[in-house]
């Protein structure tokens, strides 16, 4: 027996609805392979989707999620941002992975107006309709702030933004929320308001807002301050992360950063994305830290920047010893600069294959 066989009635793609999941998957071979394929697979007799996860942190790899799991997610998603039926989406992300998956689910399952537009950095150009939601990455929110107006309701996930857009989007009317989940929790299991409640008055007083989770999923940490996910609804156990966080209250939790990215310099412990969102202050440029072997200090802190602009490197030496909110721990000992980082399929910044491209050729 099935485990989908049909979709909600109020269900539009591109504007158009469907009478059968025969007419519905011919339909879809006109929008792209990748959606078609999908399709393929969420109405086959299988229980599960294979997906393939991101690779931002590690090799990518095929994992098989419940349908069930994933039809749980989207109606925890369409109950915790009021999204009914008839709501109108856009997806603008690849179909291939796991949040433009979670997009079609959603409308298949809750009985979505559903767009589909090609996954490119700035996909809110030649769009006139306007949405009630869709989900992007920081890079794509970024290069749409003209055009962000016409979605209501907006979900970020692939990557932090940082403090120069999240300036950006504070007088904006579009709700902006960052998500905190993985391809193994089905996307997002908590959430963050970014624009508003974040507001620089706000945080001019101290307000700080943290990831809250969302309802029936309960967190907790282990020895290593690592984050644990019980999230019965889309996963049959427990989820052990590598994300270092401090836990808020009992739903609340502020994300710190990767356990596996922790630099031990001399004896001291640097979170390389809390040094990162010290150095946003003045870096505009794509950067991140890393640590490197060190003879002296067993590993040591190094600035990598995305620029071919090497002239700049004495100001930015100097303004990184003058920013007082560095400890003098936190104060990289070289900077490199590459023209171009590599990145995952999915756009992130792969830290590792651009950390060892430097290193191969200085």
């Amino acid at each position: 027996m099935k485990v989908v066989d049909s979709f909600h009635i109020k269900f539009r793609l591109q504007e158009k609805s469907f009478n059968s999941v025969h007419e519905l998957l011919v339909f879809s071979q006109q929008i792209s392979l990748e959606v078609h394929t999908f399709l393929v697979e969420w109405f086959n007799e299988k229980s599960f989707v294979e997906v393939k996860t991101s690779g931002s942190t590690g090799s990518p790899k095929v994992i098989q999620l419940q349908k069930k799991h994933m039809i749980n997610s989207a109606i925890a998603t369409g109950d915790y941002f009021n999204l009914p039926e008839n709501t109108t989406a856009l997806l603008c992300m690849s179909p291939n992975y796991i949040a433009g998956k979670m997009m079609l689910v959603r409308a298949l399952t809750l009985g979505w107006q559903l767009d589909i537009v090609e996954a490119t950095s700035s996909p809110l150009k030649n769009i006139e309709k306007k949405y009630d939601f869709s989900a992007m990455v920081p890079l794509q929110l970024n290069n749409s702030l003209e055009e962000i107006h016409k979605i209501k309701k907006l979900i970020i996930g692939g990557g932090v933004v940082s403090n120069e857009l999240l300036n950006k989007i504070q007088h904006i009317k579009t709700e902006v929320f960052a998500t905190y989940g993985m391809t193994e929790t089905i996307t997002h299991i908590a959430v963050k308001k970014l624009n508003v409640i974040s507001s620089a008055v706000e945080k001019s007083k101290g307000v700080e807002s943290y990831y809250k989770a969302l309802p029936n999923i309960k967190i907790s940490v282990d020895k290593r301050s690592c984050l644990i996910i019980g999230a019965p609804n889309v996963s049959d156990s427990l989820i052990i992360t590598n994300d270092v966080v401090e836990l808020v209250s009992s739903t609340e939790f502020k994300w710190l950063g990767r356990f596996d990215s922790i630099i031990n310099s001399g004896g001291i412990k640097l979170i390389p994305e809390q040094i990162e969102e010290k150095l946003s202050a003045f870096i505009n440029q794509r950067f991140f830290v890393a640590g490197i072997s060190d003879e002296e200090l067993g590993e040591k802190l190094i600035l990598i920047i995305e620029s071919s602009n090497v002239l700049s490197e004495n100001v930015i030496r100097n303004s990184v010893k003058n920013l007082q909110s560095l400890s003098k721990f936190e104060i990289p000992k070289e900077i490199y600069f590459i023209q171009n980082f590599i990145e995952t399929p999915t756009g992130k910044v792969n830290r590792k294959e651009t950390l060892e491209r430097i290193l191969e050729t200085s």
